[in-house]
């Protein structure tokens, strides 16, 4: 959503105003490029910012056998070729001193070629942290929804997943009947089974 206004010859952007008039768009369009007029403001234009969700990123301490979990337990595809970046634009961008990254790009199920990615990378250098909690600010989890999640779970604790949680289930009015677990994968990060009937 964005307001628009002419202010002293210039095109402002006002986000969020409350008891204005505002233009939606659909399909990650912040606003679409058209002109309008009003009694109050003069001539406005609006311009095109397309936005979509790209990727999430998991660092680990070994890339090859996190990536392989994914690609067993949740038919993720990996798209070649193995990325392996290093150099000053890494660190600029990163902030991490010497940056020197190997990994692989993960086509998520259900998406297609042009969808989001899982990227499963390494650092030379990491940094350890405690486990991931659920309740702990920042990052929390990752969802896949499956048709069987008692199947994708036995699959997944084979693999080296442990669970969190236990499966739990609740019935919505207005939406039916909510099943999840949360579970975490081989490095601790949470991922959160879910279903609806």
């Amino acid at each position: 959503m964005v307001y628009c206004r002419k202010f002293e010859g210039k095109t402002i952007l006002l986000n969020g105003l409350k008891n204005k008039k505002f233009y939606h768009t659909r399909e990650g369009q912040i606003a679409k490029n058209l002109t309008f007029n009003t009694s109050r403001y003069n001539q406005v234009k609006i311009y095109i910012m397309n936005i979509k969700y790209a990727h999430t990123n998991i660092i680990t301490k070994d890339w090859k056998e996190l990536a392989r979990f994914y690609e067993i337990v949740f038919n993720c595809i990996a798209i070649p070729p193995i990325r392996n970046y290093q150099g000053e634009w890494l660190e600029k961008g990163t902030g991490v001193f010497n940056a020197n990254l190997q990994g692989v790009q993960l086509r998520l199920p259900g998406y297609g070629d042009n969808g989001p990615t899982l990227e499963i990378y390494q650092y030379s250098e990491m940094i350890n942290a405690e486990r991931h909690l659920a309740n702990q600010k920042g990052f929390g989890h990752i969802a896949f929804k499956v048709e069987d999640i008692a199947g994708v779970l036995a699959i997944a604790l084979k693999n080296g997943a442990s669970k969190i949680g236990e499966l739990s289930e609740h019935h919505f009015d207005n939406s039916g009947v909510f099943r999840f677990i949360y579970i975490s994968d081989p490095d601790g990060n949470i991922i959160e089974l879910l279903n609806w009937s």
